[in-house]
């Protein structure tokens, strides 16, 4: 039965991915809103990555309530442990500036940074450095390091966008 249900939140997780992404499909209705927002939940729920991902952004940054907030940091802390790009950047930027749950740590948010840079994200690899460049992050100034992560964003910056950017 795992298999199914996995095949089903995929499933799901299209569906809802499709209504967010497709205007002409579907007026945005308030109805249609709340369909795709628990397609997302329930994709979230039952530990897609993507899902994850997108959920866990739209309550972090849309959220009033701070139980919201939380829970979306702490699914997009998920997405990033699983892999996925956009959430790693996500994280970063979290204990970068920090939050209720995920307070500010400069250490933590150098190695997101670097890990979504590795991966691909350019930029993850601009904050780098700019933070090499200025001292930021609790970095030393260090021109060497700038020019890597400058260089790497740079290289990033130019190639196609990866399916999960």
């Amino acid at each position: 039965m795992p298999e199914a249900s996995s095949l089903f939140t995929r499933f799901e997780y299209r569906v809802a991915d499709r209504l967010f992404h497709t205007r002409w499909l579907l007026p945005r209705s308030p109805r249609t809103q709340r369909l795709t927002l628990r397609l997302f939940k329930r994709c979230a729920e039952a530990g897609h990555p993507d899902a994850l991902s997108v959920y866990g952004h739209m309550l972090f940054h849309r959220s009033s309530s701070p139980q919201d907030k939380a829970r979306g940091a702490r699914y997009v802390v998920e997405a990033a442990h699983a892999g996925d790009l956009k959430a790693q950047y996500q994280v970063a930027k979290i204990y970068e500036y920090g939050c209720a749950q995920y307070p500010r740590r400069d250490e933590y948010a150098v190695t997101w940074y670097a890990r979504a840079a590795e991966a691909g994200h350019y930029l993850a690899a601009e904050r780098l450095a700019r933070a090499y460049r200025q001292g930021e992050l609790g970095l030393a100034l260090d021109t060497e390091q700038a020019a890597f992560w400058q260089n790497l964003a740079d290289q990033r910056a130019t190639l196609p966008t990866p399916a999960t950017a």
